[in-house]
């Protein structure tokens, strides 16, 4: 019978081999999980024999980690800005660059109270929920063309206990009208912002197990930014702000569409890695 330590070696040799990166780290969460304990812990119980059963399970994660389904699927959920959230394959895996924009707005809005915030591509709903979390006098509508990613996102709303605060819709932003009546504060999304063509040069934990919707626009990946920048004056109340995440390379350009459709006061955030992350700018 392998012991922990023997259990993780093996699957780090094995993880190694088949290209994945960080396979130690990868290894020793999975066997923290069938474990039920802290990745810390397992440095306690190197000498704890892994029974058949666990075995079993164990090897099950390491082959589906071996032929690259991302971590987290495996797992079934997230940690993101310090929150659990739940995840499969019907949501895009949040990542932590996207903490720059939780920070970005509740930096920026915190002292405000009876903030009316809507959230376009809801994914996990880890944006609405982070908000609701950070901003405690917000109501938020988030919104979603994917039913499965509605499912996930009422799991995750009712996680922590949040559904008198968030609602959600489906609603597909590039084909569909949203009759707000200028009722927001905040507009915020973390869009598909992958062009096609550079889609197809991500890493197999994306393009072979994330769903695609989530991470491109079928196009130039600038389509969700020129759909909510022309009409953000529906949408929100005067001197309200619109806030997005964007890729590494697309800040100039989003900039450019934001201030063509006469958003003002333009502003970039850049993000732990020093890429423009974050861009907002202003209802005049």
């Amino acid at each position: 019978m392998l012991t922990v330590l023997e259990s993780i070696q093996l699957s780090t040799e094995y993880l190694e081999k088949k290209g994945i990166e960080s396979p130690r780290t990868n290894a020793e969460l999975l066997l923290a999980d069938i474990l039920g304990c802290k990745r810390l812990d397992l440095y306690l119980k190197f000498d704890r024999p892994v029974s058949e059963e666990e075995k079993v399970k164990y090897r099950e994660y390491i082959s589906r980690r071996g032929k690259f389904e991302p971590l987290q699927y495996i797992l079934g959920f997230v940690e993101f800005y310090g929150l659990k959230f739940f995840v499969d394959k019907n949501v895009l895996i949040p990542r932590q660059e996207t903490e720059t924009l939780i920070d970005t707005i509740v930096n920026q809005n915190k002292d405000e109270k009876g903030l009316r915030i809507l959230d376009i591509g809801t994914g996990t709903g880890n944006l609405p929920v982070c908000l609701a979390k950070h901003l405690t006098d917000s109501t938020i509508t988030t919104i979603d063309v994917s039913d499965e990613a509605l499912n996930i996102a009422k799991k995750n709303i009712e996680l922590h206990n949040l559904t008198d605060r968030i609602n959600l819709e489906k609603i597909d932003i590039l084909k569909e009208t949203i009759t707000a009546g200028n009722q927001y504060d905040i507009v915020v999304s973390n869009p598909p912002y992958v062009d096609e063509v550079q889609y197809n040069t991500l890493q197999k934990e994306i393009t072979e197990f994330e769903p695609k919707s989530a991470v491109t626009d079928f196009s130039d990946g600038f389509s969700f930014y020129n759909r909510i920048s022309e009409i953000h004056d529906s949408l929100l109340q005067q001197r309200g702000k619109v806030y997005f995440e964007i890729g590494a390379g697309q800040s100039e350009q989003v900039q450019t569409i934001m201030k063509n459709n006469n958003l003002d006061n333009v502003q970039v955030i850049k993000d732990y890695l020093d890429i423009d992350r974050v861009i907002y700018g202003v209802k005049k």
